[in-house]
């Protein structure tokens, strides 16, 4: 696989305060640290446990990425909330990155170089990086991914420049359209926030499953996630694919609509993780078990609805999301204006989900999940079909860490029953009716019909 360009993160670039901000990240160095300026806005809850010498961690420091979507609120509830510090990890950065080309980038050289030791992570970058697939000079830095952060919170947004035409969760009636704008020389331009990963994926499965080639019927783009509205505004692009708050920013700046959200594509669909530098946690593996214990209570605490408006203020800080509460607050709750004559959604349910949901853990990284990212990589032609036939199952088992997680929740006290026996999460349906099987992930590529393999 070829490296992707990293000039195509720069030109979305805006204001001069956002480019300041990009240049800083792709230098090296982590712009927009989580400080504490946030803190009037949250009380601490963490009250620090007691240490043991088997507890006590072996630094108190990591250097943490986000990127400003919902995904993000775990890592930001830890820090503000005092779920770090309660487990020992008192110096937690968690610092915003400019876009998920400056996060890469800031992996690549660590904290000892400026960077970051981990953070959030659109699947399957952690693999991509671990394999050298999209780090400078395709030098591998392996990761180890060790808990899914959230499930559901992102949408695709469409410009009211494309109202009237049947551009919702089914696009097969849409489909002469879209194709016809492609022949007339005006294709429709879809944008998403990093390529080959998550939001790739989403808009990539939401047109093939109307019978729209990603690949030749439009225009595919990469747009950073916090420019995407001012993108949308100088008509830049008539669609993409990223996590909320900035879909439901388009529709409640009347910019455009929400033709679909990811839960009506795929109900409790695996989302962003965590994800750390194999070489940190294998030097800090009582730090890395403090952190997921953070994360863990935070995940829980975000899952509390009666939290989540204090959550929709706590995000909307200038270190964070910079967007108001009041934008914030509806999709939390899973409260969604669709726009384009399509009925509104008033239901929990269809929210972000950070702990538990009806299909169990959100926490909890299944491989069996891993492996659906992998086998839609080599859907697209983003891997060679030799992952599925030689080494997926132990490059998964090399990178995911879900014995770690486990062992953990033990430790912190989490319910049995909260604690998957299986890496497995078994069959999934998606809202097209295709079904993916990890016990025969070939099956599945046979059965869609749009596919470069």
């Amino acid at each position: 696989m070829s490296n992707y360009s990293r000039r195509k993160f720069l030109v979305t670039a805006g204001t001069t305060g956002f480019t300041a901000i990009l240049l800083k990240g792709c230098m090296g160095n982590s712009p927009e640290p989580g400080a504490n300026n946030n803190a009037t806005t949250s009380t601490t809850q963490g009250t620090q446990t007691t240490l043991t010498p088997e507890t006590t961690p072996e630094t108190t420091s990591i250097q943490l990425g986000f990127a400003p979507i919902f995904e993000a609120a775990p890592l930001i509830i830890a820090k503000e909330k005092g779920f770090f510090a309660k487990y020992g990890m008192t110096d937690v950065n968690v610092a915003k990155q400019a876009n998920w080309g400056s996060a890469r980038d800031n992996v690549e050289i660590g904290s000892a170089g400026g960077g970051i030791d981990g953070g959030q992570w659109q699947m399957p970058m952690p693999y991509l990086i671990s394999e050298g697939l999209i780090t400078k000079n395709n030098t591998k830095i392996p990761m180890y991914v060790l808990a899914m952060l959230n499930t559901q919170g992102n949408g695709i947004a469409v410009s009211k420049t494309q109202q009237g035409k049947n551009i919702t969760l089914d696009m097969s009636k849409a489909k002469d359209y879209i194709v016809g704008l492609k022949q007339s020389g005006n294709p429709f331009r879809a944008a998403y926030t990093f390529p080959k990963v998550n939001q790739d994926f989403w808009i990539r499965y939401w047109l093939a499953a109307g019978g729209i080639n990603p690949d030749t019927d439009v225009n595919l783009l990469t747009v950073p996630a916090a420019q995407t509205v001012a993108n949308m505004k100088t008509g830049t692009m008539e669609g993409f694919s990223t996590g909320d708050p900035w879909p439901t920013r388009i529709v409640a700046d009347d910019i455009g609509f929400m033709s679909a959200l990811t839960a009506q594509i795929w109900p409790n669909h695996p989302e962003e993780y965590l994800a750390i530098r194999a070489d940190w946690v294998d030097k800090n593996p009582k730090a890395t078990k403090a952190i997921l214990k953070g994360i863990m209570e935070a995940q829980q605490w975000c899952d509390t609805q009666s939290n989540r408006a204090e959550l929709a203020q706590i995000l909307s800080g200038a270190s964070y999301f910079n967007v108001p509460a009041t934008v914030l607050e509806p999709a939390l709750m899973g409260k969604y204006k669709m726009g384009d004559g399509q009925p509104d959604i008033d239901d929990y349910k269809m929210a972000v989900q950070y702990w538990k949901t009806d299909k169990g853990s959100v926490s909890f990284p299944y491989k069996s999940l891993d492996l659906w990212f992998i086998t839609e990589s080599v859907r697209w032609g983003f891997l060679p079909a030799s992952y599925l036939d030689d080494n997926a199952k132990a490059l998964i088992d090399k990178v995911n860490r879900s014995d770690l997680w486990r062992e953990v929740a033990k430790e912190a006290g989490i319910a049995s029953a909260d604690i998957p026996s299986s890496d497995s999460r078994g069959v999934e349906t998606l809202f097209d009716g295709k079904t993916f099987d990890p016990a025969n992930p070939k099956a599945y590529l046979d059965s869609l019909a749009i596919k470069k393999i």
